[in-house]
């Protein structure tokens, strides 16, 4: 059996091992373990603290293989980017222009610099082993931060984010990072973007505050901007999917894309809602629905199951109980994987 639950300072050693499987593109979890341990540790008083507005705290999830105990896969949600650290993208800007005198016209695009305080909620990096893919494990994992949301709306701001991975090479080097951001800050992709998700000042001394024009960059490189890696088209499909669209921003350092969508528009907040155990039965009937199942139980858990749903009311089986932490009469939240 597998559960998606809020992760545990228990959990650490376990969570520091899977997190150095995760490939170099997912930077935001190339994270050392003292580093990793703060994370956990905000997490968790995030999940407990009982103030409702939103800070810029993670919730953090972890799958396990609850027959081994092994942790298999994890992600992420962040109340609010911004604050005391700004959240820094690029905004493609477009302006048209024209010579009466050469009798021309010109149509250019160029980076603006922006620095976003009072920032929204953002979607933070999915990594799952690869031997535990398949079967709905991925997209449980991903819907998982959207059971969160709607079960905290509180605590969330009111549009979501999610910055998507740019463009790498085989090799992984990332071009857009070797053509403009790399020629500004002289040290690897790798070890600028690791450092961003502890402190950015670096940002602010050496990123140029001047706009960046994509005339002066080579086709290659324009062409790749607002791009996604080839392992992040799954992710983007499903985001999409759920409801999310582009923007005019991409990130910094890879030229991802930055997609986005009001909390209350996206449509897995919108197919989770609260239900109540009707009845605990000891096996399911063929005729369920499969969905995810949450209940509050240690500030978050769920299992991938199938359920009888009747109006607000839900017949579940006996072994989901018991992973949930719920019994007849018990409140907890539905979500169907699609709408």
């Amino acid at each position: 059996m597998w559960t998606v639950r809020a992760v545990t300072i228990d959990d650490l050693d376990d969570l520091h091992r899977l997190v150095q499987l995760a490939t170099r593109g997912l930077t935001s979890l190339q994270l050392d373990r003292a580093r990793l341990l703060d994370r956990v540790e905000q997490s968790t008083f995030a999940f407990h603290r009982v103030g409702s507005s939103p800070h810029g705290e993670p919730f953090v999830l972890v799958m396990v293989d609850t027959d081994s105990g092994e942790l298999v896969g994890t992600s992420t949600v962040y109340a609010k980017t911004g604050g005391y650290q700004p959240m820094y993208a690029y905004r493609i800007t477009a302006s048209d222009h024209h010579s009466d005198q050469l009798g021309i016209r010109h149509h250019r695009e160029r980076l603006d610099l922006q620095r976003i305080h009072d920032g929204p909620t953002e979607m933070g990096s999915l990594f799952l082993r690869q031997k535990c893919r398949g079967e709905g494990r991925g997209r449980w994992l991903s819907l998982a931060r959207f059971a969160v949301i709607s079960m905290l709306p509180h605590r969330f701001a009111d549009r979501v984010i999610a910055q998507m991975r740019g463009r790498a090479k085989s090799d992984g080097t990332v071009p857009f990072w070797e053509a403009v951001a790399g020629r500004f800050i002289p040290t690897s992709f790798a070890a600028a973007d690791a450092t961003s998700t502890v402190s950015k000042q670096f940002i602010e001394e050496m990123m140029p505050q001047y706009p960046i024009y994509l005339d002066l960059l080579p086709d290659e490189i324009r062409a790749g901007i607002g791009s996604v890696h080839d392992e992040t088209l799954p992710a983007l499909k499903l985001l999409k999917r759920e409801g999310f669209e582009d923007t005019d921003l991409v990130d910094i350092f890879d030229a991802g894309p930055v997609i986005s969508c009001e909390t209350p528009q996206i449509q897995a907040v919108k197919r989770c809602r609260a239900v109540q155990i009707d009845k605990v039965v000891d096996k399911a009937d063929e005729s369920w629905e499969q969905m995810i199942l949450a209940s509050t139980a240690h500030g978050f858990t769920s299992v991938l199951s199938t359920v009888d749903l009747d109006g607000d009311a839900i017949t579940i089986t006996a072994a989901d109980a018991k992973q949930l932490q719920v019994e007849k009469g018990a409140a907890c939240f539905v979500l169907p994987l699609r709408s």
